[in-house]
């Protein structure tokens, strides 16, 4: 499945608080950023030219707030609001936002919202969702949806495994077997005892291990030929 990019623009009268929104969504490797407004006038015209798929919104803007901004778009980008004020939390989730951004911004925070209106995208725009393509489990007592292209690899932490996707880290209470076998075989293969792996995200690899986003993995050495043709077959398909 290719990577989802969304086409995002920033509103926000502040010249510093754009500069570091801008920061975050250009070192975000699913955002691109079109355009940046500093008033809400400004953005009323743009976005009639820009097809937008996500806004980084202030609400307390001089003439045009972003509730007013949002009233007058006929089509509506996902939205997270950016604000340096709770007062307004409730009224923004009316607009149906996807979150609701506290200045200054954390970055953790930031790659949260990120990653809510990425999955949106993909729920409502994505054709070809199917059992395979996501699978719930159940962390900190709720239950997930995990996409697995974004699924990188799945580390074993005794009576728990560890699944480190895109964007997060989830703890799940499973064994590495019984997760296993939730898994397409085609897809992820167990290349340790405490290691399955995305097949799709490894990049390189060597007798003793594999390598994924500059993260080194444990290998086995009776696991390197099974890993290899595994490759193989991933790459002929």
């Amino acid at each position: 499945m290719d990577k989802v990019i969304l086409n995002c623009a920033i509103v926000d009268d502040s010249s510093l608080q754009r500069l570091s929104i801008v920061r975050l969504v250009q070192n975000h490797p699913s955002l691109n950023l079109v355009a940046e407004y500093n008033n809400a006038i400004e953005a009323k015209m743009g976005l009639m030219n820009n097809a937008i798929d996500l806004i980084f919104l202030d609400i307390e803007m001089p003439i045009l707030s972003g509730f007013d901004l949002l009233d007058d778009l006929k089509q509506k980008p996902q939205i997270i609001f950016v604000t340096g004020k709770t007062k307004y939390a409730f009224k923004a989730f009316d607009y149906d936002a996807v979150d609701y951004l506290r200045k200054p911004i954390t970055k953790e925070r930031f790659l949260s919202s990120v990653h809510k209106a990425i999955t949106n995208y993909k729920l409502k725009n994505e054709e070809g969702f199917d059992d395979e393509d996501f699978i719930f489990v159940k962390s900190n007592l709720k239950k997930r949806k995990v996409f697995l292209n974004e699924l990188k690899y799945i580390e074993a932490l005794g009576d728990y495994v560890k699944l480190v996707t895109d964007h997060e880290s989830l703890v799940v209470l499973s064994t590495m077997k019984s997760f296993a076998a939730l898994l397409p075989q085609e897809r992820f293969m167990r290349v340790h005892k405490s290691y399955i792996v995305n097949l799709d995200k490894v990049e390189r690899y060597n007798s003793k291990t594999v390598e994924i986003e500059k993260e080194l993995l444990p290998l086995s050495r009776n696991r390197k030929a099974q890993l290899v043709e595994a490759l193989s077959s991933s790459f002929d398909a």
